[in-house]
């Protein structure tokens, strides 16, 4: 007995002798048999960290789609907008919607107005001859302005128009370099800086069923150049000074300036123009001051550099306590007008006037105005009245035509539910000494944005 527990201490000291060093040693990962064993823990790992970063990657994605939607909110509700007052646009040459792409902060910015206008003329002339014209309904315009802030110093800004719902025009585009807040440089195609309408044309902004005729035959608008210049602002006064391309006065008629308009598209550039403005604005609501505009318009058409053409105005606006008051002034001279007509073989009264003349004044009161708040809405009746002579000198040996000059009296009403839309009706008398004034009804919906 003692022999066999002898033999078994020395078997089972052995086998834990053998299990001992095995443990101490550790088995070989060169081991054909473990190695499967090895990848898959190896594999089991990688997922493991795998999963982890992209559970991170989720995360940050997540984290940048709220900031996104945030964004946007921001910019859907108006408060990622720069704060730019009307004065402020108006300062710079900019109508409300035409100013969008300056409040925006960075990027695209799309704004835009259009109008419809139905017009109804009188059947007999001033003189009881039949009037000849019918009424007409028209898709006046409708407009995209498309901008584009680069950063703080570089603007884009540009207007597409349609009118007539046929016919499409770049009404303007240029790029600003804004150097201070108060200072900055423009080049492009340019509104000319001239009288109340030109630079300010959305529906919304003038009053009346159509733009006033002196701005449209002796300051043409909507009369846009290629050129460069400057705008700033200091304390109340605000500037523009550019340089132009001239007329073509080639085109240039008894009936006015607005023939002349280059446009923009490949624009004759034998003479150049210089034209600016400066305002005063006393307080919100309230400026006034002057434009000017002078340059060569014989374009090499015409043989020489003469026919130098001047356009001068005055003009002021108040709008305070509901009153809405506007005045403007314009003069044009044409020198070496009696040239002009030799060449093109006009005699009598169908010849070019040395000088033209115009002006109007409106009185309008938005009853309403003690009852809603700012922005709100707005009924106000509004009188104007106009005059334009288009010959109102003409050159040794021409006469003038009794149909040039013209008196414009109107009475109508505008209606804004809203600051962006409007609709607006008049009643127009228009009288001459050739007694051909024909009266008309008009009817205006507007609309900007």
């Amino acid at each position: 007995m003692k022999k066999v527990q002898f033999v078994l201490s020395c078997v089972l000291g052995l086998l834990l002798t053998t299990v001992g060093t095995s443990f101490a040693q550790g088995p070989s990962v060169d081991d054909p048999e473990l190695i499967p064993e090895v990848e898959r823990i190896e594999e089991s790992t990688e997922n493991e960290e795998e999963t982890e970063e992209t559970q991170a990657d989720v995360e940050e994605l997540e984290r940048r789609i709220d900031l996104l939607a945030e964004e946007l909110e921001r910019l859907r509700s108006g408060e990622g907008e720069r704060e730019l007052s009307a004065d402020e646009a108006r300062a710079m040459g900019l109508a409300p919607s035409a100013a969008a792409v300056f409040r925006a902060n960075r990027g695209l910015s799309i704004a835009g107005y259009g109008e419809f206008l139905y017009e109804n003329y009188a059947s007999a002339k001033q003189s009881g001859a039949p009037g000849g014209k019918g009424s007409q309904f028209d898709a006046l315009r409708a407009i995209i302005y498309t901008g584009y802030r680069f950063n703080d110093k570089f603007v884009f800004n540009s207007e597409i128009e349609i009118e007539h719902a046929k016919e499409a025009y770049l009404e303007f585009a240029y790029v600003d370099y804004q150097a201070t807040e108060s200072f900055g440089i423009r080049g492009g195609m340019l509104l000319v800086p001239m009288g109340l309408v030109n630079e300010f044309h959305e529906p919304t902004v003038f009053v009346g069923t159509e733009r006033p005729f002196t701005e449209n035959k002796i300051i043409p608008s909507t009369w846009r150049e290629n050129g460069a210049g400057i705008y700033g602002t200091f304390d109340k006064v605000s500037f523009r000074l550019y340089a132009v391309n001239g007329f073509n006065g080639d085109k240039f008629s008894s009936g006015g300036l607005r023939g002349g308009r280059q446009k923009g598209g490949k624009a004759k550039a034998d003479n150049f123009a210089v034209t600016g403005r400066l305002d005063i604005a006393p307080t919100p609501g309230i400026f006034f001051g002057g434009s000017f505009y002078r340059g060569g318009s014989a374009q090499g058409s015409l043989g020489d550099d003469g026919l130098e053409t001047t356009i001068l105005d005055l003009h002021g606006q108040a709008q305070v306590r509901g009153f809405d008051i506007r005045g403007l002034y314009a003069t044009a001279s044409i020198d070496d007008a009696i040239q002009f007509n030799q060449k093109k073989g006009l005699s009598g009264s169908q010849g070019l006037a040395e000088k033209m003349e115009g002006g109007y004044i409106l009185f309008g009161y938005n009853v309403l105005s003690q009852t809603s708040d700012v922005g709100g809405p707005a009924f106000t009746p509004y009188i104007k009245f106009e005059r334009v002579d288009t010959q109102a000198k003409m050159p040794a040996g021409y006469s003038r035509s009794l149909s040039t000059l013209n008196n414009f009296r109107t009475v109508g009403v505008e209606f804004k539910p809203i600051s962006n839309v409007v609709v607006k009706m008049d009643r127009m008398w228009v009288t001459n000494d050739a007694k051909s004034g024909l009266d008309q009804f008009n009817l205006n919906l507007g609309y900007g944005f």
